[in-house]
């Protein structure tokens, strides 16, 4: 079994939001059909990057690391031309 730690990005306000599954497509409908916490139902998101882990606590901890701050930062420089291309 893998499990997932994904980040989506807001398609009007470019707010990323960090979130960790089991089940990356069961996942994303989920966010579709019901929102993002904190956002209006609706709200339109990307998914903009997935890493896919063996370990539950390696992605949990990743998941953790990301919300912090300092690992999103770098990641977001790392996936930079990615995120920019979903704007074009």
């Amino acid at each position: 079994m893998m499990y997932y730690v994904y980040v989506l990005q807001h398609i009007n306000t470019k707010k990323m939001y960090y979130g960790y599954t089991r089940d990356l497509r069961s996942r994303m409908r989920h966010h579709r059909l019901k929102g993002v916490p904190g956002y209006a139902q609706g709200s339109e998101w990307k998914l903009v990057y997935y890493e896919a882990y063996l370990s539950k606590s390696d992605a949990l901890r990743r998941e953790k690391a990301l919300k912090d701050g300092r690992s999103a930062y770098w990641l977001k420089e790392r996936i930079r031309e990615s995120i920019a291309a979903i704007f074009k």
